[in-house]
């Protein structure tokens, strides 16, 4: 019902002709910036930054209703999960034992999900190893700048640097599974080299790729005794983190990103102009010669020691041309992003002492619950789940930063933040979001055969994730879920109807709809399972007292919807007046010039 997938708004644009007579609007350069340009303008189609928005509806009474529905909405969603979470409770002493000793106002800690335990607990550790890094990083570059005859106008004397701290970081993550991760590479490596630019080799990686990650789940991560009693020896070291395989869907990623960068380079008309201040997609998209998809230069990007456990995660051509072409990273830019991980780190703290709900679910301590208990539950779970996800990121973004490198930013919006489904993808996991458009996504026809690879894409991201039936199920409802508002946009496209009064609030209500799916799909997938899923909903939809429930907070998500839409439309605002600014600024100079 939307415009398009970058922007999922209605506008109702007035005319604003006469206030601009210098110029014509449409002259005006884009400048996003901000949340915006990642949001809205990444990745874009046919849509025009500078478009004179419509006047705010904060002020309004329609949205004095929301407010006051909002300030009754907001607290009830905090106080239902805390007060759930009271030694007082009557099913507290089912998931008691699930608790840990926390350090926030003497309140116990909800640390009971191992994956993000193993983040949480190793969190001094990874500091440390940050700190040597950024010091060893400074001290080579200082030399590496003393012997150079001249200062180099790239970074590419870092890559001997990024190798000897990757061999020595990889031993001690892993042992002697080093070799393992070596074979492969190897292997991968002359794959794409032997191809030579031919059809063969895409179609020779994906099956390499695959058949590596369904190895690697059925033989642990094999063990060297396996091959030969002879090698058991070297089983006997394996690091501080023996399950390498577990951390390799990752690396996969950039396996195949350098044998499809590769390909293309090959066959690449040549000649391709990066430009003075190339953008993200620019260095993506833009072939590198190909005298720099070399074996050293692969196993630099391949195993850079920030981004190599858990992303984000990178094309080939964006690491390279990044050290071709450096970015400017200050200083000040890398504390402003290490004061944003800093509250999203104490957020999830107070959310871990004061709201048990992982524990809840993992102990299934829900009889006599509410459906508005039950609700709040799955949806305080599923916000830890973001939380737990973008903390990670967000940390080995950090430490990227600071090794000279800008990789995408993943979480761009608040997971409660979304309405469309197609929105909320590209919002969640960014990178590998745009890994998914560039390597399977758009090779598959894209838009051209969108039901299909949107199916497709799905089933390799729940077969990436895990070899599950859940997970499986869980990429078949997205792939389903999406379907409605595909749908919709073609029966009721915005540039038909966007002017309409009604077209804002039917956009509002596809979004209720599009809300309580997502969370369902999402639900089934990381939290309770089709199980608890089944029951979640027999407890809502199976009484009467639970369909009021569902009818209040329809309507709650509705109110919810309106204050994004807005949102949305204030981010445009300020995108559109910095274009407009920055126009008649550039108009001046040449009025000047003339």
């Amino acid at each position: 019902m939307q415009r398009d997938v970058a922007i999922d708004m209605p506008t109702d644009l007035r005319s604003q002709e006469g206030h601009f007579s210098k110029f014509d609007i449409d002259d005006v350069p884009s400048m996003p910036r901000g949340i915006t340009s990642l949001t809205v303008n990444i990745p874009a189609s046919g849509h025009i930054t500078n478009e004179l928005r419509p006047p705010p509806r904060w002020k309004t009474p329609e949205f004095i209703v929301y407010y006051v529905v909002a300030l009754f909405v907001i607290p009830l969603m905090a106080w239902v999960p805390i007060r759930l979470s009271s030694p007082s409770h009557p099913n507290y002493p089912f998931y008691k034992h699930r608790l840990s000793a926390g350090w926030m106002f003497g309140r116990e800690v909800d640390n009971s999900d191992a994956q993000y335990r193993s983040f949480r607990d190793n969190i001094p550790a990874l500091s440390s190893i940050v700190l040597i890094f950024v010091a060893l990083k400074y001290i080579y570059t200082r030399s590496a700048l003393r012997s150079a005859s001249s200062t180099p106008s790239d970074k590419l004397y870092l890559i001997s640097f990024y190798l000897m701290f990757s061999a020595l970081y990889l031993i001690g993550l892993h042992g002697t599974s080093i070799f393992k991760i070596i074979f492969i590479l190897t292997a991968n490596y002359c794959i794409a080299k032997a191809s030579k630019g031919s059809r063969t080799g895409p179609l020779l990686t994906w099956i390499f790729n695959g058949s590596i990650l369904f190895a690697n789940e059925i033989y642990g991560g094999y063990r060297y005794a396996s091959f030969h009693p002879s090698l058991e020896v070297l089983d006997a070291f394996q690091g501080i983190y023996p399950r390498w395989h577990i951390s390799f869907n990752i690396t996969m990623l950039r396996l195949v990103s350098f044998n499809m960068d590769y390909f293309w380079a090959c066959n690449s008309r040549g000649g391709e102009n990066l430009g003075s201040t190339p953008t993200e997609k620019q260095r993506a998209n833009t072939p590198l010669p190909l005298e720099d998809y070399t074996y050293r230069n692969y196993i630099t990007y391949i195993l850079y020691p920030p981004l190599y456990i858990a992303g984000p995660i990178m094309t080939f051509n964006n690491f390279m041309w990044q050290l071709r072409r450096p970015i400017d990273i200050s200083i000040s830019v890398q504390i402003r992003y290490f004061f944003r991980f800093l509250f999203s780190l104490l957020t999830m703290e107070f959310i871990l002492h004061y709201m048990y709900v992982v524990a809840i679910k993992d102990a299934k301590a829900w009889p006599g619950d509410t459906p508005l208990e039950l609700s709040m539950i799955g949806f305080w779970n599923l916000m830890i789940v973001w939380l737990k996800l973008l903390l990670p990121w967000r940390f080995f973004r950090l430490w990227s930063l600071a090794g000279g490198i800008d990789p995408p930013e993943n979480m761009v919006r608040c997971m409660a933040n979304n309405y469309s489904t197609l929105g909320f993808w590209r919002s969640w996991h960014r990178s590998y979001n745009l890994w998914i458009v560039r390597y399977i996504y758009i090779p598959l026809g894209g838009t051209k055969n969108k039901v299909l690879t949107t199916v497709l894409v799905f089933s390799f991201v729940a077969l990436w994730h895990d070899l599950s039936f859940r997970l499986l199920a869980w990429g078949w409802l997205v792939s389903l879920f999406i379907l409605p508002e595909l749908l919709a946009r073609y029966l009721l496209p915005q540039t038909k109807y966007g002017q309409v009064p009604w077209y804002r609030h039917l956009c509002a209500a596809g979004g209720v709809l599009n809300g309580l799916m997502m969370v369902s799909a999402n639900l089934v997938g990381f939290v309770i399972g089709t199980d608890g899923m089944m029951h979640m909903v027999n407890e809502i939809v199976g009484t009467w007292q639970g369909i009021r429930f569902l009818i209040a907070a329809s309507c709650s998500i509705f109110i919810g919807i309106q204050f994004m839409f807005e949102y949305r439309e204030e981010e445009m605002r300020r995108d559109s007046s910095h274009g407009i600014r920055t126009g008649l600024n550039e108009h001046k100079k040449s009025i000047g010039a003339s």
